[in-house]
């Protein structure tokens, strides 16, 4: 048999279907096809400005810990141990790296990036849509993320945020002021989803945040 002759059954035995799926393959399939959200509106990212622009170091996780009261004063977050990582969580490689491009990507909704962490500053993120701004402040750790938040206007009652990725979603419920936080996030794909009592929720982008 040929070289070409194998390729050519190799190619057929794909056709068909004989070769099995790999279980990989499965594994992300079914989980992409969970983090769907059918009805949900779409918050793009808003560049931030001199004028629109928080500044680093507004929103800190350590502030918005249950037991720490908002205005402690306490930043660096020294004694407020982060939840572990989830054991399930997907590895950084999964994710584009800093400087790549997105070209495999392009024509996908919802996906943009990388916001890769390139620097020790956090990441300052801003989205909108439907009137409602989300501003992210995400900290780069060596083994997970910290991320605390700000939904303005004020939120209704009864509002709560998704913080999701691939493996592993967090709820939390944003405070009088619209603020909301969390920490132990696994490095890599990250989008969040403010679900609000009696309106269409809406969900930012899928973000890639790593090293």
């Amino acid at each position: 048999m040929s070289e070409s002759d194998e390729y050519l059954l190799a190619a057929l035995r794909i056709a068909a279907g004989v070769d099995p799926i790999p279980e990989r393959v499965r594994a992300d399939a079914r989980a992409a096809y969970a983090l769907r959200l059918p009805g949900a509106i779409l918050a793009g990212p808003i560049a931030f400005s001199r004028d629109t622009g928080i500044p680093a170091g507004t929103l800190h996780a350590a502030d918005l810990r249950p037991g720490v009261p908002l205005g402690s004063g306490a930043r660096s977050g020294a004694n407020v141990p982060p939840d572990p990582p989830s054991a399930t969580a997907p590895p950084p490689e999964t994710c584009t790296p800093a400087g790549a491009g997105m070209a495999d990507l392009t024509g996908m909704p919802g996906v943009t990036g990388p916001w890769a962490g390139m620097h020790e500053e956090p990441r300052l993120l801003r989205f909108g849509a439907d009137g409602l701004t989300i501003d992210l402040e995400i900290t780069i750790r060596d083994s997970y993320l910290d991320l605390a938040g700000h939904l303005h206007p004020t939120p209704a009652r009864g509002t709560r945020v998704e913080i999701r990725t691939p493996h592993i979603s967090k709820i939390r419920f944003p405070s009088e002021t619209g603020q909301f936080a969390t920490t132990g996030l696994p490095h890599g794909w990250l989008s969040l989803v403010c679900h609000r009592p009696g309106a269409r929720p809406i969900a930012t982008n899928w973000q890639c945040i790593r090293h």
